[in-house]
């Protein structure tokens, strides 16, 4: 991923959190030279010093046979992102985009299914703990859970390098900034309100 150096993320930590609060990727493999790719929910997990990307695809799904293949395989990650008009800037300038986007590379393999059954555990607890009625892994029909067991076919990918672009206004002016922040909130749409606050944040974490 190209990343002009205003934009360039290093902090593993803030990477990786920027990570599970966006965790609906995109994976992108190759078959015979042509790119394919899913997009799906996806867990992370930590195991000493090493990071592992975990899901799973459907069984009819012919990407996951790809992974034997391919040297490596590329997960996208997509923040908030919003259209920045140059109308915002003291001078002129022409408009661009903001964003914030992660590339992680490695190498993917096939988990075994009780490595499979733990991702779906810790997936479901994540999004269903705190609903009224949890759809736990437990609570499920064991009949149920087998049958869907058949269906998919989990994997997990070890990180090999990570890049981290966020394009926030950084190389503006402080009155360009602030104008750029003021024009969002009142863009009327939810891109662009994410957007504000997160250059709000930035702006809070600088100081």
């Amino acid at each position: 991923m190209y990343i002009p150096k205003y934009y360039k993320v290093t902090n593993v930590e803030e990477i990786w959190d920027f990570v599970q609060k966006n965790a609906f990727g995109t994976i992108v493999t190759t078959d015979q030279g042509k790119p394919i790719a899913t997009h799906l929910p996806l867990g992370i997990n930590k195991i000493d010093d090493d990071y592992f990307i975990t899901g799973h695809l459907a069984y009819g799904n012919p990407q996951w046979r790809t992974f034997e293949t391919c040297e490596d395989v590329l997960v996208m990650f997509q923040g908030p992102h919003s259209y920045i008009s140059s109308s915002w800037y003291e001078d002129e300038e022409v408009p661009t985009w903001n964003y914030q986007s992660v590339h992680a590379y490695g190498k993917a393999s096939i988990l075994a299914k009780d490595e499979l059954i733990k991702e779906l555990t810790i997936m479901l607890e994540k999004y269903e703990q705190h609903r009224e009625n949890p759809v736990l892994w437990e609570k499920l029909s064991p009949q149920l859970l087998e049958g869907e067991l058949k269906g998919i076919v989990g994997f997990k990918i070890k990180v090999e390098e990570i890049q981290a672009a966020y394009k926030l206004s950084q190389n503006r002016k402080e009155h360009d900034y602030m104008n750029i922040i003021d024009k969002l909130k009142n863009e009327g749409n939810p891109n662009s309100n994410q957007m504000a606050e997160v250059m709000e944040k930035r702006l809070k974490e600088d100081k």
